[in-house]
């Protein structure tokens, strides 16, 4: 598996009425992402009118994304987050590796293996 760097940007519709529950798992998200090893940022982005949110992952590599998509925050946590919104996009920037990219495409990413860089 290739040792670069994966990025995620996920775009959400926050359902009328529901900002404070989605807010609420967001927050468990977050503090059980940031647990994980491998994860380098995951950052929320919050539209003034609290409408439309994004969320701003990047990982060291393809097995810390693999570990971050088997694990709680995924399995448990993103059901209950779309209870509360819509995936309105989901994009990913890099190799994650054959499983996590079959995963990450059945959840509708759209997946951009590297071509020019020169980052990690």
């Amino acid at each position: 598996m290739a040792k670069t760097t994966v990025r995620f940007i996920v775009s959400f519709t926050i359902h009328d009425g529901q900002f404070e529950a989605f807010d609420a798992v967001a927050r468990e998200m977050t503090a059980l992402t940031q647990m994980e090893p491998g994860t380098l940022v995951y950052d929320w982005y919050l539209s003034p009118d609290q409408k439309q949110c994004r969320l701003y992952e990047s990982y060291v590599d393809g097995s810390a994304v693999l570990a971050h998509m088997t694990g709680r925050v995924v399995q448990a946590l993103v059901p209950k987050l779309l209870g509360f919104s819509a995936m309105s996009g989901f994009e990913v920037y890099g190799d994650p590796g054959p499983v996590a990219a079959q995963m990450l495409a059945g959840a509708g990413a759209t997946l951009y293996p590297p071509w020019h860089a020169i980052g990690r």
